[in-house]
């Protein structure tokens, strides 16, 4: 960023910012001098985002259902009333209802609506939102995430995986319709640190973490402050790159043993912002 006071600041809207990959990512943007709104879906939930927008001059908090789209129009009005720009859009709100892959009887129909409507609707509205702001700024970017657990079907359950691939493709398709002013991208991380499964189910995170540890060439789990640096990097220093599902998985895909099924019990934990 520039230190040209006439400058302005660039501005980012990182949706699903309560906890884990948006909190680390609104944190990043504004270490790095852009303006930041950060939205979340409940005041329970965010209370370290509340905390960061009062200490911080760079970053407000508001509050957005990704799944109504007045409250995406609205999460992107806001961020051009502030700032006067938009030049980012960051995706990370998610969800999910773990359960294990095998049991199919444990998933419902609504099960299915309900993680589509966050992890799918909940992205396209975002972007769609943003959309015109995002061109009007010349070189906007959109950085949507996405799961491994969606390129390898695993993950919580399979409507999360299920989910995480149409993200993927959702991807594919708004980079082809949002060029040549915006690129958009999604990355894939695997198990990654401070998720939805290691704050309900220990057991079962650290289950999938020696799993993946044991597995994946890098011998080790993500961090959400790793996954924000790769999102920065894409938004600002990646020109030529749209399109693209950016595998954030340790390895796991160049892994000699496991399978695709295998693999999928360390894909991204649930998240719930």
């Amino acid at each position: 960023m520039s230190n040209n006071p006439n400058v302005p600041a660039k501005v980012v809207l990182v949706a699903g910012a309560a906890s884990g990959m948006g909190y680390a990512s609104a944190c990043l943007f504004a270490a790095r001098g852009w303006k930041v709104l950060a939205t979340y879906r409940t005041p329970e939930s965010a209370g370290d985002l509340l905390r960061l927008a009062q200490e911080s001059p760079d970053v407000a908090a508001f509050r957005c259902d990704v799944t109504q789209d007045a409250d995406c129009r609205a999460a992107a009005a806001e961020a051009v009333a502030r700032h006067g720009r938009l030049d980012a859009l960051v995706h990370c709100a998610g969800t999910s209802r773990p359960v294990p892959l095998a049991d199919l009887d444990g998933l419902t129909a609504q099960d299915f609506h309900d993680t589509t409507a966050v992890n799918v609707v909940g992205p396209f509205q975002m972007a769609r939102a943003c959309a015109q702001a995002l061109r009007a700024s010349g070189d906007g970017a959109v950085v949507i995430v996405g799961s491994y657990g969606g390129i390898v079907g695993g993950g919580a359950s399979i409507a999360y995986a299920a989910s995480k691939g149409a993200v993927h493709t959702l991807t594919l398709s708004l980079a082809q319709v949002l060029a040549p002013e915006v690129r958009v991208n999604a990355i894939a991380p695997a198990l990654t640190e401070g998720g939805y499964i290691q704050r309900v189910n220990p057991a079962a995170f650290e289950a999938r973490r020696q799993h993946q540890i044991a597995t994946a060439p890098l011998r080790k789990v993500g961090r959400p402050d790793d996954v924000a640096r790769t999102i920065f990097a894409i938004v600002t220093d990646a020109p030529l790159m749209t399109g693209e599902i950016v595998r954030l998985d340790c390895g796991l895909h160049i892994a000699s043993t496991g399978t695709g099924v295998g693999h999928g019990t360390a894909g991204a934990p649930a998240r719930t912002k």
